[in-house]
């Protein structure tokens, strides 16, 4: 989001600005760690796109992914912070062939595991900062904007979803492909339930500080 790029920036020195394939890159000297800050925008395509283009141009060796979802697990309330451990999509569907919705055809993984070391900084981040109630769990990506009651219960129990977003797996998916180390770290803005659009706007600016400050907090143990 751009307010957690702003903020981001704000505390960045002797950045510059880069552009590859329309997608602005902001280099520079964040917690004294070389970074690169980048919004991927919004879907799978957009965000696999600016994985690749971090790992290529950038030789980035980590990344750490934030911005909102919606929840699925039923203990999770607006505010809650799910860690990724592990991400799929959710609206990757070979059902019709005999594959478990979420198995990519043809391909060893479907499934791709956050790094550890990543995961428990988040963790000591969530505690360190009192964000509030923070959960492990799986991350559910796909191309829809989910709002339907009865699609959240189908996620949870089939699904073992914690959270539902746009953009998580397909980040995960690249960075499984090229080793590269990840996490995403989601700040719950509804419950994808059909409320999103009464507080999506309320919850923005509070998740852009929370991720602010998680990131801030993990790049100065790095």
């Amino acid at each position: 989001m751009d307010e957690e790029i702003m903020l981001l920036l704000a505390g960045m020195e002797q950045y510059e600005e880069i552009t590859r394939a329309g997608i602005r890159f902001n280099k520079g000297i964040f917690q004294g760690n070389s970074v690169v800050v980048c919004k991927s925008g919004v879907g799978k395509v957009n965000a696999a796109v600016t994985t690749q283009i971090l790992i290529d141009q950038f030789k980035v060796s980590k990344i750490m992914f934030t911005g909102v979802a919606g929840a699925v697990h039923p203990d999770l309330n607006i505010g809650d912070i799910v860690i990724s451990t592990e991400c799929i999509q959710h609206d990757m569907d070979v059902t019709a062939l005999g594959y478990a919705r979420g198995v990519i055809p043809y391909q060893e993984e479907s499934i791709f595991v956050a790094d550890e070391h990543l995961v428990s900084l988040a963790e000591q981040a969530c505690r360190a900062i009192s964000a509030g109630k923070y959960r492990l769990g799986k991350v559910l990506s796909g191309d829809q904007f989910i709002a339907d009651r009865n699609k959240v219960a189908w996620l949870y129990k089939e699904m073992d979803g914690a959270c539902v977003e746009m953009e998580g797996a397909s980040v995960a998916q690249v960075c499984y492909m090229n080793r590269v180390d990840f996490v995403i770290i989601r700040s719950m803005s509804d419950k994808a339930d059909g409320s999103a659009n009464m507080n999506y706007s309320e919850f923005t600016i509070t998740a852009a500080e929370r991720s602010h400050a998680i990131l801030e907090y993990m790049l100065k143990q790095l």
